[in-house]
């Protein structure tokens, strides 16, 4: 399976694929992310860590157009994309998932895939009513499509259940296929491994590989899970108390005296 990629964002390989220059979030007199550059280059992977309240988040949903930065601009594909709505963020190729997974419940595995496949499907209401057979192809065609991704993620033959009743690792799996089927050129995972085992946290690490490996995607992820973070990032940033402390290569960030005093702890070298 490949995925479709928009055009406006594919860009050569090794380039920077988003870029975040001076970026600022406040809440109030809260000073959530403070003057945050950050790079992430096309086809990597990238984490972002550090403790509880340390921005990660904010930045996130910066990115994705949730938050408007106060300052600071954020690039995606040589592209402004500071302040756009998460609409039009999702179309020009990037996805999320979310800390505490957010499915439709009520709806079947294939129905929450559609879902994220809304914004490419061109059929307008009058074409549905008339049953236009270009409608019916595009139909056709997108629940090929959906099913393909269900089962890159694992979940074949799953189409008709109800996504309330999938265990809690399958639900994480649907929320990854559905973000897959915005046609994604960056994928942002918000804390993939909370609630996992360490059976489960391998699966994960290995599938996040293959998500480079096999759909040629940049992953950007949360995590706190170290030994995931250690697994599958090539660079990591640290931030704490929306600054950045300390980025660079998984080898050394687990060595750094400050982002071992902020975050890690002294285990982390044991």
């Amino acid at each position: 399976m490949q995925a479709r990629v928009p055009a406006d964002t594919v860009l050569p390989e090794g380039l920077v694929l988003l870029d975040a220059s001076g970026v600022t979030k406040a809440f109030g007199g809260l000073v959530a992310v403070n003057r945050v550059d950050f790079t992430v280059p096309s086809e990597g992977i990238v984490s972002l860590i550090g403790p509880n309240g340390a921005g990660k988040t904010t930045f996130f949903n910066m990115i994705a157009g949730l938050y408007r930065p106060n300052a600071g601009t954020i690039r995606f594909g040589g592209r402004n994309i500071t302040g756009l709505k998460p609409h039009t963020i999702a179309r020009l190729g990037i996805a999320r998932t979310f800390q505490s997974i957010r499915i439709f419940a009520n709806m079947s595995v294939l129905e929450n895939v559609l879902i994220g496949m809304h914004g490419h499907l061109t059929a307008d209401p009058l074409r549905i009513v008339l049953g236009s057979p270009a409608v019916a192809a595009e139909e056709t065609e997108a629940h090929e499509e959906a099913r393909k991704l269900l089962a890159f993620v694992g979940l074949t033959g799953r189409d008709d259940e109800m996504a309330k009743n999938l265990p809690y690792g399958d639900q994480r799996r649907l929320e990854i296929a559905r973000a897959l089927a915005v046609r994604p050129r960056l994928l942002l995972l918000d804390e993939p491994a909370a609630g996992m085992n360490p059976e489960e946290a391998r699966r994960l690490m290995e599938f996040i590989r293959r998500l480079r490996r096999e759909l040629r995607l940049t992953v950007l992820l949360i995590e706190h899970q170290m030994r995931v973070v250690m697994g599958v990032a090539d660079r990591i940033t640290v931030l704490d108390h929306g600054e950045k402390i300390a980025e660079g290569a998984p080898e050394e960030i687990v060595r750094n005296p400050r982002v071992i005093e902020a975050y890690l702890g002294k285990e982390a070298l044991a």
